[in-house]
C-alpha cells in the first residue's frame, strides 16, 4: 500500500511539473509573439484628410477661430500653421495606446524679440482637458501638461529635467520623437532623450498646437506599437 501511495504521489508530482513546464513554455511563446508583433504604420494623410484632423479650442470651452489657419499638404506629409487664428490644437482623430510619433518642425523667423511658442500633444483626452505636450520654443524642448494623478487633475512640468537646450534657432529644423509604451512616454529632441513621463492615462490622441506663431511640421510618421 505504501508503495502504491508513493507511486500515485510520484505521478501527481510529475503531472504538476509537466503542467508548470507547459505553462512556462506557453508564456514564453506568447511573450515571443508579442515582441515579434510588428508595429503598424498609421496613415496620417488619408484621402479624407479633412475628416482625419479636427480643430479643438484651448481651453476646450473656447470656440475655434473662424480663421482657417491650418494647411495640410498630404503629398509632402507636411502641416503648416499660420499662427494668427487664436489658441487651439489640431487633433488626429485616431485614439492610440502604445505608439511612436516622429515629427520635424521649425518656426518662421520674425523680426524682434519673438516669444516663439507651439507644441506637439500626445495622449490627450478627446477635448484636450487632459493634455501632455512636448513644448516647441526657443526655451527648450521638454514635456509639461495637466494629467490625472491619483484621480485628480494635476499640473506638471519636466523642464528642470532638461539637461541643456537642444532647440535650434528659428528657421532651422528640429526633430522630435515621442514614444509611449504602457505608462511610460519619452521625448527625444534632435537625437537625445530629454524626458521620461509616467502616466496613469494609457490611451489618447496626438495633435499640434497653434499659439501665435507660424510653424511648419513635416515628415510626420506614426506607428502603433504592440
Amino acid at each position: 500500500m505504501l508503495s502504491l501511495c508513493r507511486s500515485v504521489q510520484g505521478h501527481r508530482s510529475t503531472a504538476r511539473a509537466n503542467y508548470a513546464l507547459l505553462r512556462g513554455m506557453l508564456y514564453l511563446a506568447l511573450l515571443a509573439f508579442a515582441l515579434a508583433a510588428p508595429a503598424q504604420t498609421v496613415n496620417l494623410f488619408p484621402k479624407d484628410v479633412r475628416d482625419a484632423w479636427t480643430r479643438v479650442g484651448i481651453p476646450p470651452t473656447h470656440a475655434v477661430s473662424q480663421v482657417a489657419q491650418w494647411h495640410i499638404f498630404p503629398s509632402q506629409h507636411e502641416i503648416v500653421c499660420d499662427g494668427n487664428g487664436g489658441h487651439e490644437w489640431l487633433r488626429f482623430n485616431h485614439e492610440l495606446g502604445n505608439f511612436a510619433f516622429h515629427v520635424e518642425w521649425r518656426f518662421t523667423p520674425v523680426a524682434g524679440d519673438a516669444k516663439y511658442n507651439s507644441g506637439v500633444f500626445f495622449r490627450n483626452s478627446k477635448d484636450g482637458t487632459i493634455w501632455h505636450q512636448a513644448q516647441t520654443s526657443q526655451g527648450g524642448g521638454y514635456i509639461f501638461g495637466e494629467t490625472l494623478n491619483g484621480g485628480k487633475m494635476t499640473r506638471f512640468n519636466l523642464r528642470k529635467e532638461m539637461r541643456h537646450n537642444r532647440i535650434k534657432p528659428a528657421g532651422e529644423w528640429n526633430t522630435y520623437d515621442i514614444r509611449c509604451l504602457t505608462n511610460a512616454c519619452t521625448l527625444t529632441v534632435n537625437g537625445e532623450m530629454v524626458n521620461t513621463l509616467y502616466l496613469s492615462v494609457k490611451r489618447g490622441y496626438i495633435g499640434l498646437e497653434a499659439e501665435g506663431y507660424r510653424i511648419e511640421f513635416k515628415d510626420l510618421k506614426l506607428r502603433e506599437l504592440p
